[in-house]
């Protein structure tokens, strides 16, 4: 599978996903201009689009990009403008070599979902939203932390080397709160410094891998005695066992840091 970024507003990112030598699907197109773009300069053929859930700056430019082109359009509500296949947990989709399957992630919103990849003799990928962010997760706007860290969970249980493609480039933001909620993390540590450098020359972050997230993501870590304790210390309460509550404490801190 050959996905390349096309970057849109000012952290956004449409995954242009290659499934043949001149046609391609877009996840997310949040903004019509810079897919017509990349198609063009490309001589590329859209085919279909990708959608994890409702926000304008995942939906925006279906529209426009649908009004000279029948193609597909899948996604989690038939309440989004142009979806033409609205799809559910454990739905399954074949594009060419490629078998995708849906899982239901809600928290950031409660339509979310995410898309798992598979073709033989290539690592899964996960395009996943704003549910998992590499090195932290998306914000609370509809669901509980109940459900968003059941989500998370989901996802890091997916195969370790699976390809994680989030929608934004905020990596070395949460990477920064990353290491106050966990500052001896030797790997977070040395991850945030290459991360450094590949946005010091202009390179996404992206993707990074589910081992990698497990690794030195704070919002999976939350049954580590180590961000308990620096949790309970910033937020001034004792955490022992709950890791949900540990994952809500830990989101209430990020919001408001």
């Amino acid at each position: 599978m050959k996905i390349e970024p096309i970057p849109a507003f000012s952290d956004n990112y449409i995954w242009a996903l290659h499934v043949g030598k001149s046609n391609i699907w877009v996840v997310d197109p949040g903004d019509a201009k810079p897919v017509e773009q990349y198609l063009a300069s490309h001589e590329l053929k859209l085919d279909g689009i990708l959608i994890t859930h409702h926000h304008a700056d995942h939906t925006g430019g279906i529209t426009s990009l649908c009004a000279t082109r029948k193609i597909p359009v899948y996604g989690p509500d038939s309440r989004i403008q142009g979806i033409t296949d609205r799809l559910a947990d454990g739905d399954q989709i074949q594009i060419g070599d490629i078998r995708i399957t849906v899982l239901a992630v809600p928290g950031h919103t409660l339509d979310h979902l995410a898309y798992v990849l598979e073709m033989a003799g290539q690592s899964p990928v996960l395009f996943c939203g704003d549910t998992l962010f590499a090195g932290g997760c998306g914000r609370l706007f509809e669901g509980t932390a109940a459900m968003m860290y059941t989500s998370l969970l989901r996802l890091g249980a997916l195969p370790a080397d699976t390809l994680v493609y989030c929608t934004h480039e905020y990596t070395l933001s949460n990477l920064r709160f990353a290491l106050k909620a966990e500052p001896d993390n030797l790997e977070l540590i040395d991850r945030y410094q290459r991360e450094l450098d590949k946005r010091e020359r202009n390179l996404p972050t992206l993707p990074s891998t589910i081992l990698l997230e497990q690794r030195t993501n704070p919002f999976l870590r939350c049954h580590t005695a180590s961000i308990k304790a620096n949790i309970g210390q910033i937020m001034a309460q004792s955490l022992q066992s709950d890791d949900i509550e540990t994952f809500a404490s830990l989101r209430r801190w990020k919001d408001s840091a």
